[in-house]
């Protein structure tokens, strides 16, 4: 057995894990504050404050805002997915099933992507939850707690400028289908319906989008509402695959991997939701 490796086919396999990824490994982190290309251990997100406006007398003293500054830093983490293929299996893998063990070392990663992302969500503290607005945790995602997360990402200040999200699971996309103004082609109109063109759609000016890897702790499932600048995602290396060749097996070792982390950078940019299933 020869103990070179086969570059075709390490080529092959490095380019479709790298384009699985990028095609549907993350559904996140388009919808986050991205920073790439970081060197070291951590980054900075810089984070500003309100500024205040203020009048000023004739050939007076204009007023400072006094904006502010702060950062939040984000910690990366090494991540990686490894898998054997024997080389008998692979004489006898096409192109279509070698395309299927890359699939599954991109969305394994890009899972993990996600997984980062939904954890710096979760370390938010506000949550539209309250009896007044006529709904408790023991709901589902109804339409009132739908609309106090929204007056409360507005009452923040929060910028209504396309760049909200919002994130749910399954159970809940399918509540969602049962609200009207969400589904009914008479309030969003034919191209927006839900079930049309993929699995998100516009709503209340932001992109709601179903996940299965949100946060689930009993019979709770926690959604969000949030804006774009109030996550941040650092990668220091993006997916990347080596492939060794292993004699004593008489296999390769497929091996993706990146390093990635993500963090909280604006508490008063993320809106839970939480919702019983």
């Amino acid at each position: 057995m020869s103990g070179s490796i086969d570059q075709a086919f390490v080529k092959q396999y490095q380019t479709e894990v790298h384009e699985a990824y990028q095609r549907q490994g993350s559904k996140l982190r388009a919808c986050v504050r991205a920073k790439t290309g970081v060197k070291g251990a951590s980054t900075v997100f810089p984070k500003v404050g309100r500024g205040v406006a203020g009048a000023k007398a004739r050939n007076g003293v204009v007023p400072v805002m006094n904006v502010a500054y702060g950062s939040v830093e984000c910690f990366l983490q090494d991540h990686y997915a490894g898998d054997w293929i024997d080389r008998f299996d692979e004489l006898k893998t096409n192109a279509n099933e070698l395309g299927v063990l890359a699939n599954a070392g991109a969305y394994a990663l890009g899972r993990k992507t996600d997984e980062l992302i939904i954890s710096a969500m979760d370390t938010g503290t506000r949550e539209a939850v309250g009896t007044g607005a006529g709904q408790t945790d023991n709901d589902g995602l109804t339409r009132a707690k739908v609309l106090l997360a929204f007056e409360m990402l507005g009452a923040m200040d929060v910028p209504d400028d396309g760049n909200r999200f919002a994130v749910v699971g399954w159970k809940q996309w399918s509540e969602l289908l049962t609200v009207p103004e969400f589904a009914n082609a008479q309030f969003v109109g034919e191209a927006d319906l839900p079930w049309k063109g993929g699995q998100a759609k516009k709503w209340l000016g932001a992109t709601w989008i179903p996940h299965s890897g949100l946060t689930r702790t009993g019979s709770l499932r926690s959604c969000y509402f949030f804006h774009r600048s109030a996550i941040g995602h650092a990668a220091a290396g993006e997916v990347m695959t080596d492939v060794t060749w292993h004699g004593d097996r008489a296999a390769h070792f497929v091996n993706s991997m990146m390093s990635q982390g993500a963090v909280l950078v604006d508490d008063e940019g993320v809106v839970r939701m939480r919702c019983k299933e």
